[in-house]
Protein backbone atom coordinates (compact mmCIF):
# COMPACT_ATOMS: atom_id res chain seq x y z
CA UNK A 1 0.00 0.00 0.00
CA UNK A 2 1.02 3.36 -1.09
CA UNK A 3 2.18 5.89 1.80
CA UNK A 4 0.47 9.34 1.11
CA UNK A 5 1.84 12.31 2.98
CA UNK A 6 -0.76 15.02 3.19
CA UNK A 7 0.87 18.74 3.59
CA UNK A 8 -2.21 21.36 4.11
CA UNK A 9 -3.81 23.78 6.61
CA UNK A 10 -6.93 23.23 4.76
CA UNK A 11 -8.17 20.44 7.51
CA UNK A 12 -9.87 20.19 11.11
CA UNK A 13 -8.41 21.88 13.80
CA UNK A 14 -9.87 21.41 17.58
CA UNK A 15 -10.59 25.32 17.33
CA UNK A 16 -12.39 24.58 14.02
CA UNK A 17 -13.88 21.04 13.47
CA UNK A 18 -15.28 21.90 10.16
CA UNK A 19 -12.36 23.40 8.66
CA UNK A 20 -11.02 22.10 5.58
CA UNK A 21 -14.01 19.39 5.44
CA UNK A 22 -13.75 18.52 1.74
CA UNK A 23 -10.24 17.37 2.17
CA UNK A 24 -10.89 15.47 5.45
CA UNK A 25 -14.19 13.41 3.68
CA UNK A 26 -11.95 12.75 0.30
CA UNK A 27 -9.21 11.42 2.76
CA UNK A 28 -11.33 9.26 4.75
CA UNK A 29 -12.83 7.70 2.04
CA UNK A 30 -9.00 7.36 0.44
CA UNK A 31 -7.49 5.81 3.56
CA UNK A 32 -8.92 2.95 2.57
CA UNK A 33 -6.53 2.75 -0.36
CA UNK A 34 -3.57 4.01 1.05
CA UNK A 35 -1.72 5.33 3.72
CA UNK A 36 -2.25 8.36 4.65
CA UNK A 37 -0.57 11.12 7.50
CA UNK A 38 -1.45 14.52 7.80
CA UNK A 39 0.74 16.89 8.71
CA UNK A 40 -1.00 20.69 9.23
CA UNK A 41 1.38 23.49 9.44
CA UNK A 42 0.48 25.93 12.15
CA UNK A 43 1.85 29.30 12.12
CA UNK A 44 2.98 30.74 15.73
CA UNK A 45 2.79 34.58 15.85
CA UNK A 46 4.50 36.55 18.62
CA UNK A 47 2.15 37.59 22.03
CA UNK A 48 3.43 41.45 21.06
CA UNK A 49 2.97 41.23 17.45
CA UNK A 50 -0.71 39.30 15.87
CA UNK A 51 -1.86 39.36 13.00
CA UNK A 52 -4.65 41.92 12.29
CA UNK A 53 -6.96 41.25 9.26
CA UNK A 54 -7.65 37.41 10.81
CA UNK A 55 -8.57 36.36 14.30
CA UNK A 56 -5.62 34.64 15.44
CA UNK A 57 -5.75 31.68 18.34
CA UNK A 58 -2.85 29.20 19.25
CA UNK A 59 -4.35 25.78 18.22
CA UNK A 60 -3.86 22.77 20.25
CA UNK A 61 -1.25 20.73 18.58
CA UNK A 62 -2.29 17.76 20.57
CA UNK A 63 -5.72 17.07 18.69
CA UNK A 64 -6.77 14.87 16.11
CA UNK A 65 -9.36 14.70 14.27
CA UNK A 66 -11.69 10.93 13.95
CA UNK A 67 -9.70 8.32 11.88
CA UNK A 68 -6.78 9.98 10.41
CA UNK A 69 -3.97 10.39 12.51
CA UNK A 70 -2.59 14.40 12.00
CA UNK A 71 0.40 15.80 13.27
CA UNK A 72 0.29 19.69 14.31
CA UNK A 73 3.43 21.44 13.60
CA UNK A 74 4.24 24.68 14.66
CA UNK A 75 6.38 27.28 12.99
CA UNK A 76 7.97 30.88 13.56
CA UNK A 77 6.25 33.54 11.50
CA UNK A 78 5.51 37.29 11.64
CA UNK A 79 2.57 39.00 10.02
CA UNK A 80 3.24 40.75 6.73
CA UNK A 81 6.85 40.64 7.10
CA UNK A 82 7.63 37.00 7.13
CA UNK A 83 5.46 36.16 4.13
CA UNK A 84 8.03 35.90 1.12
CA UNK A 85 9.86 33.08 3.81
CA UNK A 86 6.64 31.44 5.18
CA UNK A 87 7.04 28.23 2.79
CA UNK A 88 10.88 27.77 3.16
CA UNK A 89 10.66 28.15 6.91
CA UNK A 90 7.24 25.47 7.21
CA UNK A 91 9.24 23.37 4.74
CA UNK A 92 12.04 23.04 7.82
CA UNK A 93 9.95 22.83 10.45
CA UNK A 94 8.09 19.90 9.00
CA UNK A 95 10.99 18.03 7.24
CA UNK A 96 11.82 15.59 9.94
CA UNK A 97 8.21 14.63 10.33
CA UNK A 98 7.26 13.66 6.48
CA UNK A 99 10.97 12.14 6.21
CA UNK A 100 10.49 9.50 9.12
CA UNK A 101 6.78 8.80 7.39
CA UNK A 102 9.02 7.33 4.38
CA UNK A 103 6.09 8.64 1.85
CA UNK A 104 5.59 7.51 -1.86
CA UNK A 105 4.58 11.21 -2.70
CA UNK A 106 3.09 14.06 -1.37
CA UNK A 107 -0.37 15.89 -1.42
CA UNK A 108 -0.95 19.30 -1.00
CA UNK A 109 -3.92 21.54 -0.42
CA UNK A 110 -3.61 25.16 -0.43
CA UNK A 111 -0.53 26.26 -3.33
CA UNK A 112 1.20 28.93 -0.48
CA UNK A 113 3.28 28.34 1.53
CA UNK A 114 2.31 24.88 2.49
CA UNK A 115 2.45 23.79 -0.98
CA UNK A 116 5.72 25.19 -1.53
CA UNK A 117 7.12 24.11 1.74
CA UNK A 118 5.30 20.59 0.32
CA UNK A 119 7.99 20.98 -3.18
CA UNK A 120 10.85 21.55 -0.96
CA UNK A 121 10.19 18.42 0.79
CA UNK A 122 9.28 16.54 -1.75
CA UNK A 123 12.48 17.22 -3.67
CA UNK A 124 14.88 16.56 -0.67
CA UNK A 125 12.93 12.92 -0.87
CA UNK A 126 12.82 12.33 -4.85
CA UNK A 127 9.34 11.86 -4.31
CA UNK A 128 6.24 13.51 -6.53
CA UNK A 129 4.24 15.96 -5.23
CA UNK A 130 0.43 17.04 -6.45
CA UNK A 131 -0.16 20.32 -5.02
CA UNK A 132 -4.24 21.38 -4.89
CA UNK A 133 -5.41 24.90 -5.37
CA UNK A 134 -9.06 25.13 -3.08
CA UNK A 135 -9.57 28.75 -4.13
CA UNK A 136 -8.37 31.71 -2.28
CA UNK A 137 -4.50 30.65 -2.79
CA UNK A 138 -5.13 31.10 -6.50
CA UNK A 139 -8.20 33.84 -6.50
CA UNK A 140 -6.69 36.33 -3.80
CA UNK A 141 -3.51 36.36 -3.48
CA UNK A 142 -2.27 39.06 -1.47
CA UNK A 143 1.56 40.47 -3.04
CA UNK A 144 3.66 40.38 -5.35
CA UNK A 145 6.33 38.11 -3.65
CA UNK A 146 3.13 35.43 -2.28
CA UNK A 147 2.65 35.55 -6.16
CA UNK A 148 6.02 35.11 -7.78
CA UNK A 149 6.29 31.92 -5.13
CA UNK A 150 2.81 30.64 -6.13
CA UNK A 151 3.74 30.48 -9.82
CA UNK A 152 6.83 28.82 -8.82
CA UNK A 153 5.46 25.80 -7.10
CA UNK A 154 2.50 25.87 -9.81
CA UNK A 155 5.68 25.59 -12.60
CA UNK A 156 7.27 22.45 -10.57
CA UNK A 157 4.61 20.43 -9.11
CA UNK A 158 4.33 16.86 -10.47
CA UNK A 159 0.39 17.58 -10.87
CA UNK A 160 -1.70 20.44 -9.96
CA UNK A 161 -5.05 19.74 -8.75
CA UNK A 162 -7.82 21.71 -8.92
CA UNK A 163 -11.71 22.14 -7.62
CA UNK A 164 -13.25 23.42 -10.53
CA UNK A 165 -12.45 24.30 -14.41
CA UNK A 166 -12.62 28.03 -13.56
CA UNK A 167 -9.44 27.47 -11.06
CA UNK A 168 -7.78 25.02 -13.51
CA UNK A 169 -7.70 27.91 -16.19
CA UNK A 170 -6.53 30.15 -13.14
CA UNK A 171 -3.33 28.05 -12.12
CA UNK A 172 -2.68 27.63 -15.96
CA UNK A 173 -2.94 31.41 -15.95
CA UNK A 174 0.14 31.59 -13.59
CA UNK A 175 2.18 29.01 -15.17
CA UNK A 176 0.78 25.22 -14.31
CA UNK A 177 1.47 23.00 -17.15
CA UNK A 178 -1.74 22.54 -19.14
CA UNK A 179 -0.95 18.99 -19.43
CA UNK A 180 -0.17 18.21 -15.53
CA UNK A 181 -3.28 20.47 -14.21
CA UNK A 182 -6.35 18.31 -13.10
CA UNK A 183 -9.94 19.41 -12.18
CA UNK A 184 -11.60 17.09 -9.31
CA UNK A 185 -14.37 18.72 -8.47
CA UNK A 186 -15.86 18.23 -4.78
CA UNK A 187 -18.47 16.27 -3.71
CA UNK A 188 -20.77 15.68 -0.44
CA UNK A 189 -22.14 12.67 1.65
CA UNK A 190 -25.00 11.67 -0.17
CA UNK A 191 -26.82 9.84 2.53
CA UNK A 192 -26.87 12.90 4.67
CA UNK A 193 -27.57 15.77 1.70
CA UNK A 194 -30.78 14.66 0.08
CA UNK A 195 -34.34 15.46 -0.25
CA UNK A 196 -36.55 15.94 2.58
CA UNK A 197 -39.29 16.94 4.12
CA UNK A 198 -39.26 20.67 4.56
CA UNK A 199 -42.61 20.82 6.96
CA UNK A 200 -40.99 18.25 8.88
CA UNK A 201 -37.54 19.98 9.36
CA UNK A 202 -39.66 22.92 10.64
CA UNK A 203 -41.36 21.12 12.62
CA UNK A 204 -38.10 20.18 14.43
CA UNK A 205 -36.23 23.14 14.24
CA UNK A 206 -39.24 25.03 15.93
CA UNK A 207 -39.86 27.33 12.72
CA UNK A 208 -43.06 29.19 11.63
CA UNK A 209 -44.13 26.97 8.93
CA UNK A 210 -45.57 29.79 6.61
CA UNK A 211 -42.28 31.68 6.67
CA UNK A 212 -39.95 32.30 3.88
CA UNK A 213 -36.59 31.10 4.77
CA UNK A 214 -33.51 32.07 2.86
CA UNK A 215 -30.24 30.11 4.55
CA UNK A 216 -26.48 31.14 4.04
CA UNK A 217 -24.02 28.42 5.14
CA UNK A 218 -20.41 29.71 5.45
CA UNK A 219 -17.53 31.67 7.12
CA UNK A 220 -19.16 34.59 8.08
CA UNK A 221 -17.05 37.11 6.33
CA UNK A 222 -17.11 39.61 4.11
CA UNK A 223 -15.85 38.30 1.44
CA UNK A 224 -19.14 36.10 1.79
CA UNK A 225 -20.88 38.77 0.61
CA UNK A 226 -23.16 38.82 3.84
CA UNK A 227 -23.51 42.61 4.29
CA UNK A 228 -24.86 42.55 0.80
CA UNK A 229 -27.23 39.53 1.49
CA UNK A 230 -28.24 41.34 4.97
CA UNK A 231 -28.87 44.64 2.63
CA UNK A 232 -30.87 42.33 0.32
CA UNK A 233 -33.39 40.67 2.80
CA UNK A 234 -34.21 44.10 4.55
CA UNK A 235 -35.09 45.28 1.04
CA UNK A 236 -37.37 42.50 1.10
CA UNK A 237 -38.79 42.45 3.95
CA UNK A 238 -41.14 45.06 3.67
CA UNK A 239 -43.22 43.12 0.94
CA UNK A 240 -42.15 39.68 2.90
CA UNK A 241 -42.72 40.16 6.44
CA UNK A 242 -42.41 36.59 7.09
CA UNK A 243 -39.03 36.36 5.46
CA UNK A 244 -36.04 34.94 7.58
CA UNK A 245 -32.18 34.63 7.20
CA UNK A 246 -30.54 32.09 8.65
CA UNK A 247 -26.71 32.47 8.84
CA UNK A 248 -24.96 29.19 9.46
CA UNK A 249 -21.44 29.41 10.69
CA UNK A 250 -18.77 31.20 12.66
CA UNK A 251 -16.85 33.96 11.86
CA UNK A 252 -15.78 37.67 12.98
CA UNK A 253 -18.06 39.48 10.97
CA UNK A 254 -20.91 37.74 13.15
CA UNK A 255 -21.32 40.76 15.96
CA UNK A 256 -21.49 43.47 13.29
CA UNK A 257 -24.64 41.59 11.28
CA UNK A 258 -26.10 40.56 14.48
CA UNK A 259 -25.21 44.37 15.85
CA UNK A 260 -27.50 45.81 13.13
CA UNK A 261 -30.49 43.19 13.11
CA UNK A 262 -31.03 44.42 16.58
CA UNK A 263 -30.65 48.07 15.57
CA UNK A 264 -33.03 47.88 13.06
CA UNK A 265 -35.06 46.03 14.41
CA UNK A 266 -34.66 43.13 12.46
CA UNK A 267 -33.88 40.51 14.91
CA UNK A 268 -36.43 38.32 13.92
CA UNK A 269 -35.94 38.08 10.28
CA UNK A 270 -31.50 37.50 10.31
CA UNK A 271 -30.33 34.99 12.88
CA UNK A 272 -27.32 33.78 13.80
CA UNK A 273 -27.79 30.07 14.71
CA UNK A 274 -23.90 29.69 15.02
CA UNK A 275 -21.89 26.63 13.44
CA UNK A 276 -23.28 22.99 13.16
CA UNK A 277 -22.74 19.25 11.77
CA UNK A 278 -23.29 17.80 8.78
CA UNK A 279 -26.88 16.64 10.06
CA UNK A 280 -28.18 19.97 11.47
CA UNK A 281 -26.78 21.54 7.95
CA UNK A 282 -28.98 19.12 6.45
CA UNK A 283 -31.76 20.16 8.23
CA UNK A 284 -31.55 23.71 7.70
CA UNK A 285 -31.30 23.11 4.05
CA UNK A 286 -34.16 21.25 3.94
CA UNK A 287 -35.90 23.46 5.84
CA UNK A 288 -34.99 26.60 3.44
CA UNK A 289 -36.86 27.72 0.03
CA UNK A 290 -33.79 29.21 -1.16
CA UNK A 291 -29.89 28.67 0.02
CA UNK A 292 -28.10 31.87 -1.17
CA UNK A 293 -24.18 32.26 -1.41
CA UNK A 294 -22.92 35.97 -2.50
CA UNK A 295 -19.53 35.61 -2.22
CA UNK A 296 -16.95 37.94 -4.12
CA UNK A 297 -14.54 34.52 -5.10
CA UNK A 298 -14.93 30.94 -4.76
CA UNK A 299 -13.30 27.71 -5.77
CA UNK A 300 -16.02 24.72 -5.60
CA UNK A 301 -18.55 25.58 -2.68
CA UNK A 302 -18.80 22.33 -0.43
CA UNK A 303 -22.37 24.23 0.47
CA UNK A 304 -23.56 25.07 -2.37
CA UNK A 305 -23.46 21.25 -3.74
CA UNK A 306 -25.02 20.11 -0.62
CA UNK A 307 -27.57 22.97 -0.76
CA UNK A 308 -28.37 21.20 -4.32
CA UNK A 309 -28.27 18.01 -3.27
CA UNK A 310 -31.27 18.90 -0.93
CA UNK A 311 -32.87 19.78 -4.21
CA UNK A 312 -32.93 23.41 -2.64
CA UNK A 313 -32.65 26.30 -5.23
CA UNK A 314 -29.66 28.51 -5.07
CA UNK A 315 -28.80 32.45 -5.43
CA UNK A 316 -24.90 32.60 -5.67
CA UNK A 317 -22.62 34.92 -7.37
CA UNK A 318 -21.17 33.89 -10.67
CA UNK A 319 -17.54 33.78 -9.44
CA UNK A 320 -14.94 31.40 -9.33
CA UNK A 321 -16.31 27.54 -9.98
CA UNK A 322 -20.37 28.61 -9.29
CA UNK A 323 -21.44 28.72 -12.68
CA UNK A 324 -20.14 25.62 -13.29
CA UNK A 325 -22.97 24.27 -10.83
CA UNK A 326 -25.64 26.57 -10.99
CA UNK A 327 -27.96 27.11 -14.15
CA UNK A 328 -31.43 28.02 -15.13
CA UNK A 329 -32.82 24.72 -13.97
CA UNK A 330 -32.01 24.98 -10.18
CA UNK A 331 -30.84 28.20 -9.72
CA UNK A 332 -29.82 32.38 -10.30
CA UNK A 333 -26.60 34.12 -10.60
CA UNK A 334 -25.78 37.88 -10.09
CA UNK A 335 -23.16 39.50 -10.32
CA UNK A 336 -21.04 40.07 -7.02
CA UNK A 337 -21.06 43.05 -4.62
CA UNK A 338 -24.46 44.11 -6.16
CA UNK A 339 -27.08 44.30 -3.10
CA UNK A 340 -29.78 45.20 -5.69
CA UNK A 341 -29.22 42.53 -7.80
CA UNK A 342 -29.02 39.86 -5.34
CA UNK A 343 -32.30 41.28 -3.84
CA UNK A 344 -34.24 40.79 -7.28
CA UNK A 345 -32.99 37.53 -7.46
CA UNK A 346 -34.05 36.23 -4.14
CA UNK A 347 -37.75 37.75 -4.85
CA UNK A 348 -37.75 35.57 -8.11
CA UNK A 349 -35.97 32.61 -6.46
CA UNK A 350 -38.75 32.57 -3.68
CA UNK A 351 -42.15 33.26 -6.15
CA UNK A 352 -40.84 30.62 -8.45
CA UNK A 353 -41.81 26.82 -8.59
CA UNK A 354 -38.82 24.57 -8.53
CA UNK A 355 -38.91 20.86 -9.39
CA UNK A 356 -36.93 20.13 -6.30
CA UNK A 357 -36.47 16.51 -7.11
CA UNK A 358 -35.04 17.25 -10.43
CA UNK A 359 -32.69 19.68 -8.62
CA UNK A 360 -31.58 17.01 -6.39
CA UNK A 361 -30.96 14.10 -8.90
CA UNK A 362 -29.19 16.14 -11.25
CA UNK A 363 -26.65 17.07 -8.10
CA UNK A 364 -24.93 13.32 -7.33
CA UNK A 365 -21.51 13.02 -6.53
CA UNK A 366 -20.37 11.33 -3.49
CA UNK A 367 -17.32 11.54 -1.73
CA UNK A 368 -16.57 8.00 -2.76
CA UNK A 369 -15.92 9.77 -6.43
CA UNK A 370 -14.01 12.34 -5.53
CA UNK A 371 -11.59 9.86 -3.55
CA UNK A 372 -11.93 7.45 -7.07
CA UNK A 373 -10.29 10.47 -9.06
CA UNK A 374 -7.70 11.96 -6.28
CA UNK A 375 -6.16 8.11 -5.91
CA UNK A 376 -6.09 8.14 -9.92
CA UNK A 377 -4.32 11.30 -10.32
CA UNK A 378 -1.71 9.85 -7.10
CA UNK A 379 -0.95 6.64 -9.46
CA UNK A 380 -0.68 8.86 -12.48
CA UNK A 381 1.82 10.93 -10.26
CA UNK A 382 3.67 8.20 -9.34
CA UNK A 383 3.61 5.96 -12.94
CA UNK A 384 5.17 9.46 -14.66
CA UNK A 385 7.66 9.58 -12.21
CA UNK A 386 8.35 5.58 -12.17
CA UNK A 387 8.72 6.45 -15.87
CA UNK A 388 11.42 9.07 -15.45
CA UNK A 389 13.11 7.42 -13.97
CA UNK A 390 13.10 4.12 -16.20
CA UNK A 391 14.26 6.39 -19.19
CA UNK A 392 17.44 7.53 -17.69
CA UNK A 393 18.39 4.40 -16.14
Amino acid sequence: MHRLAVITSYFPIREQPYRGHSAYQTLQKLRARMEIEVFYPLAVYPRWLRPKNFPYLRSDVNYSPAEIHTQYIEYPALPLLSRPFNGLVCGRHLSQQVERFKPHLILNYFIYPEGYAALLIGKTLGVPVILGAIGSDVNRIPDWPTRWLTQKALREASFVLTVSDHLRLEAIRLGASPELTRTVRNGCDTSIFHLADRPAARAELGLDPGSSIIVFVGWLSPTKGLRELVDAVISLIPSHPNLQLFCIGEGHLRPELEARAAREGFARNLCFPGPGSSLQVAQWLAASDVFCLPSYAEGSPNALIEALSCGRPVVATSVGGIPELVNANNGILVPPRESGALAEALRSALARRWDEAGIAKAVARGWDQVADDTYQLCLDALNTVNRVVGEHA
